[in-house]
């Protein structure tokens, strides 16, 4: 194991576990945002309560996952130094600009809200949660940005041998940066969506709060269905985004390895890297893989052997990755459609109930396999077609990155029992009484 290897093993398993915590945070801040509009519009006290209850779990989620951002953004400067100086420039705007007005803007809203309950007036205290649910998005917005930027390069200049930034407006409208906002936040407001139903189902399940968390799963119902049709429409197109400008990554998503037209698609693949082949092909179907990426069965599809091995991806796990995904969006969609049929008496389905419960930890595991597809696809280029992976390490020893990377899984697993203790423990307990 070399110092690049271990570099990015740290950087990952940084950004999965701080990827626990984000979806949960961008989702639940707007849903904690609407329950408390519903309150002020209705008047209805549980909806208050529903404030109060999601929105300390939002806190609780929100509070860890800042600790591990930290860290994950420190990590430029000690384990990808050479990174920092080539593109810096650009890169660095971004984030600052991130640091400096979103998250400032919603930890002072988040103090405000937690502090002025029935201090200020309801439509104001609902604004306050509406700033931070906004500023929790925008913050969203600069850092994927940035990321798009990566996989998209624009906007920059080779000068003085480095990347230097030429037109900001040209990496603030990146469209590949859009898709992976527009694409990722979709998969947090399913996750926060499944959270809810869960959660409520738990509950239901025990009879506990019936007409409060009837009204919790009647409002994730209709939250899920929309957010889950939404993620399969715009991953389509994300999907031809990455054909477009990250064909060796498109190639991988279906492990193609010839360039042709009217290329099929098969339900089941091994793929064989070494010798450039799939070893197994299950449930052709002809034609689906161009009309995916083209909207016709005569786009052609650049294969695996256009480009030279050392600029291909891992095949294997790119594509599972993104076929495990693609499957649990279809999952998503499902539960969305059996939530809304059966909102109205839910309480009266356990079996249903308990697919909802169980259900939770599944969005977790898509948002991070979509993370997988994105950066492991990427690969070998941290910059796609400007600057390597191997190139952009700092100067290390093995021994330096092995006890930092020893010392961010001890740290990050107990972060990790500790948020996962209270979540469960205030989730349990459920909202408070009326007094």
């Amino acid at each position: 194991m070399d110092v690049v290897f271990l570099s990015r093993l740290q950087f990952a398993v940084a950004t999965i576990f701080h990827f626990f915590f984000v979806p949960l945070t961008l989702g639940l801040s707007v849903l904690t945002a609407i329950f408390e509009t519903m309150y002020v519009k209705t008047g209805d006290e549980d909806y208050k309560r529903a404030a109060k209850f999601w929105g300390k779990l939002f806190l609780i989620n929100f509070a860890l996952g800042i600790v591990t951002g930290i860290t994950l953004e420190f990590q430029f400067g000690t384990n990808w130094a050479q990174y920092s100086k080539y593109v810096g420039d650009v890169f660095g705007s971004l984030l600052a600009i991130e640091a400096t007005v979103a998250f400032f803007l919603e930890s002072t809203f988040i103090g405000v809200w937690i502090f002025t309950w029935d201090k200020i007036s309801k439509k104001l205290h609902a604004i306050c949660i509406w700033l931070v649910a906004i500023a929790s998005n925008i913050s969203a917005l600069w850092i994927l940005l940035a990321n798009g930027w990566m996989q998209h390069p624009v906007g920059y200049v080779i000068r003085n041998g480095r990347a230097e930034l030429a037109s900001f407006w040209d990496v603030v409208t990146n469209s590949f940066g859009w898709m992976i906002f527009i694409h990722t936040l979709s998969g947090a407001y399913i996750l926060a969506g499944i959270f809810v139903l869960g959660i409520s189902a738990y509950h239901l399940l025990k009879k506990n709060e019936v007409t409060f968390f009837k009204k919790c799963f009647k409002v994730a119902a209709v939250w899920l269905i929309i957010f889950s049709l939404f993620e399969g429409i715009n991953g389509h197109f994300h999907a031809q985004e990455v054909m477009k400008y990250q064909p060796t990554k498109g190639a991988a998503l279906e492990a193609v390895w010839e360039t042709g037209d009217h290329v099929p698609l098969y339900l089941f693949v091994i793929p064989d890297s070494k010798n450039e082949k799939n070893s197994v092909e299950i449930g052709k179907i002809p034609s689906l893989t161009s009309i995916l990426a083209g909207h016709s069965p005569s786009t052609v599809v650049k294969g695996l052997k256009d480009f030279p091995r050392d600029e291909r991806p891992p095949v294997g796990i790119t594509m599972w990755s993104f076929r495990l995904m693609a499957g649990l969006g279809i999952l998503f969609i499902l539960l969305g459609i059996i939530a809304v049929l059966k909102k109205e008496n839910i309480e009266n389905y356990p079996g249903l109930l308990k697919i909802f419960l169980y259900a939770i930890p599944l969005p977790y595991i898509a948002n991070e396999l979509g993370w997988i597809v994105a950066e492991v696809g990427r690969q070998p280029w941290i910059v796609y077609g400007l600057m390597k992976t191997k190139d952009a390490v700092s100067h290390l020893v093995t021994s330096q990155v092995i006890i930092s990377l020893l010392a961010f899984i001890i740290i990050y697993s107990l972060l990790g029992a500790v948020d996962f203790y209270l979540l469960v423990k205030y989730a349990k307990k459920g909202p408070e009484s009326l007094k």
